[in-house]
């Protein structure tokens, strides 16, 4: 009697489009083809079913995963913590787009197809120690920082076309006493109107740049702490802060080993030189 043998030991490649809340997977054999494509929901239980979905085509190699900074940030880290490789897929290839028109199960099957043919080779960021929480730090404090500019140039704003009485206190007030000037002012609701509804502007701008700075120092120190704990040697580097420091610890991420070489550094900070390929070329002196 003839016994049918599976060939579970096959090499699947897999690729996702992700999406905030689902995720379209698809699976491919070592040549190439497609062996299935599915659509999970972008969930703890979504991520379970996606790598046993995969599995059942043979033993999973690298999986092609777009956003692994976003939405795939979730995906990503199952994948890792069962030993599979996450690459990161920047985008579907856009002469495919062209020709067939946007479809999640085509930039699946090119997010897989991106990792066999070695086109995408990026391995992702697993983004789970130190690092992600320098990112997270990072972003809340350029928020504030961009808040409180907006309130100071809205106080100065205010204080240029206030009444009189009030333009003239502000007219020479420095930038670095404008918000504690403002955050005191006691307007009254028995005066003028507008002069007491711009002091009440005025104010409550104020105490929100205050609100803001403090936030901002918590911040800093918390941002500190963990630079110092992470990649001290950079602080002792001429004209590197706990600002700079943190934003190239982001760049590199929490697995360094990911970039191979200065070139490679250079090319993923944006700063790889490219030679002229047209028109005159100056030669260097």
């Amino acid at each position: 009697m003839a016994v049918a043998i599976v060939e579970s030991t096959r090499p699947v490649t897999g690729g996702v489009d992700t999406h905030l809340d689902t995720h379209v997977a698809a699976a491919l054999d070592a040549n190439g083809g497609v062996l299935g494509v599915e659509s999970f929901p972008a969930t703890g239980s979504g991520y379970c079913s996606l790598s046993s979905w995969l599995g059942e085509f043979g033993t999973i190699g690298r999986v092609g995963v777009e956003g692994t900074g976003a939405y795939g940030a979730g995906l990503a880290r199952h994948l890792r913590s069962l030993g599979v490789g996450v690459i990161e897929v920047d985008r579907p290839n856009r002469q495919l787009r062209r020709a067939h028109g946007k479809s999640d199960t085509l930039d699946a099957i090119e997010a897989a197809r991106a990792v066999l043919s070695g086109r995408a080779t990026g391995v992702a960021k697993t983004a789970d120690g130190n690092v992600e929480a320098m990112r997270a730090l990072l972003i809340a404090k350029r928020s504030g920082r961009e808040a409180g500019i907006t309130c100071l140039n809205q106080i100065r704003h205010l204080g240029f076309t206030a009444p009189d009485e009030l333009r003239e206190r502000f007219q020479s007030a420095p930038r670095t006493a404008l918000a504690a000037q403002a955050a005191a002012l006691r307007p009254r609701p028995d005066r003028d109107a507008v002069l007491y509804a711009t002091k009440l502007a005025m104010r409550s701008l104020g105490r929100r740049v205050l609100t803001i700075d403090d936030e901002i120092a918590r911040l800093d120190a918390a941002l500190a702490e963990l630079v110092t704990a992470t990649a001290p040697g950079l602080l002792g580097l001429h004209g590197v802060g706990v600002d700079t420091a943190a934003i190239l610890c982001v760049a590199a991420g929490d697995n360094p080993q990911r970039v191979r070489s200065e070139a490679a550094w250079a090319q993923l900070c944006g700063v790889a030189p490219l030679e002229a390929t047209s028109g005159k070329v100056m030669p260097c002196v």
